[in-house]
C-alpha cells in the first residue's frame, strides 16, 4: 500500500464528475503527478438522490481500512465530505468549496414556502440537471433525509480534520454566513472568502493555490492509486 493518500473530488447538487471545477482541479493535480478521482454522486440517481447513498459511494472510494484520503467537496459534495469525515477516520483533510452546510435549511430558503408546499404535496421538485443539460426532478424524500441528518447533534458537521473552506461572498445558493458561523472558533478550519458566486469559476486559480498551500504536507510524493 502506498503511504500517500487517495485524492477524491465530490461534485455538487445536479452536477457530475465532469463539472468545470472538478476537471480543472484534476488537471492541476495531474501536472503534479497526483490523480484526483472525480466520483459520481448522482446516487442512486438524481431523481432518487440520497445522502446515505452518496456517503456510501465516498466510503467505498476511500479504499481499504489502512488507506487515507484528501477529499475535495463542492456544495452538496462538501456537505457529503463533512458527513463522511465525521464518521470515517480515513479522511485526513478536507477542501470545501461553498459547502451546503445545513442543506435542508438552505434548500427551504431557496425553494420558498410555496415551492416547498408543492414539493411536499406532489412528492417532486423540478430542477435543472446541470451535468446533462436538461430539466429533471428530485423526490421529496431527499429533503426528509437531510432533515434527519441535521436533527442529530446540533445540525452542524462535527469535523476534526484540517479543513480549508473557500466561499464566495456573492453566493446566493449556499449563503456564506453558514460557512462563517461553522468556521468560527474552530482552529482546524481555515475560511478563505473570495469575491465570487456559487460556482467559483472566477476563483479556480485562487482555489488551486490555496489548496496547494494548505495540502503541502501531502504534496511531497505522488499519490498512488
Amino acid at each position: 500500500m502506498s503511504m500517500s493518500p487517495r485524492w477524491l473530488y465530490l461534485h455538487g447538487f445536479a452536477s457530475g464528475p465532469a463539472s468545470a471545477k472538478g476537471v480543472a482541479l484534476a488537471e492541476h493535480y495531474a501536472r503534479k503527478g497526483i490523480h484526483l478521482e472525480r466520483l459520481n454522486l448522482r446516487q442512486p440517481s438524481l431523481e432518487r438522490l440520497s445522502l446515505g447513498a452518496m456517503m456510501r459511494t465516498v466510503r467505498e472510494a476511500l479504499g481499504g481500512e489502512r488507506d487515507r484520503a484528501v477529499v475535495f467537496g463542492s456544495s452538496l459534495g462538501g456537505l457529503t465530505a463533512c458527513r463522511v469525515a465525521e464518521e470515517d477516520a480515513r479522511v485526513c483533510a478536507l477542501v470545501l468549496l461553498a459547502p451546503a452546510l445545513r442543506a435542508s435549511e438552505q434548500m427551504r430558503r431557496n425553494v420558498g414556502e410555496e415551492g416547498l408546499r408543492q414539493w411536499r404535496e406532489s412528492g417532486w421538485w423540478g430542477t435543472r440537471d446541470h451535468a446533462e443539460k436538461r430539466d429533471t426532478r428530485v423526490h421529496f424524500e431527499f429533503i426528509r433525509e437531510l432533515d434527519a441528518s441535521e436533527a442529530r447533534g446540533d445540525g452542524w458537521p462535527d469535523v476534526r480534520v484540517p479543513t480549508l473552506l473557500i466561499h464566495g461572498r456573492q453566493d446566493t445558493t449556499t449563503d456564506i454566513r453558514y460557512s462563517r458561523e461553522w468556521a468560527r472558533d474552530q482552529r482546524h478550519v481555515r475560511l478563505v472568502e473570495v469575491d465570487d458566486g456559487h460556482e467559483l469559476v472566477a476563483s479556480l486559480g485562487r482555489i488551486a493555490a490555496e489548496a496547494d498551500d494548505f495540502l503541502r504536507s501531502f504534496l511531497g510524493s505522488p499519490a498512488g492509486q
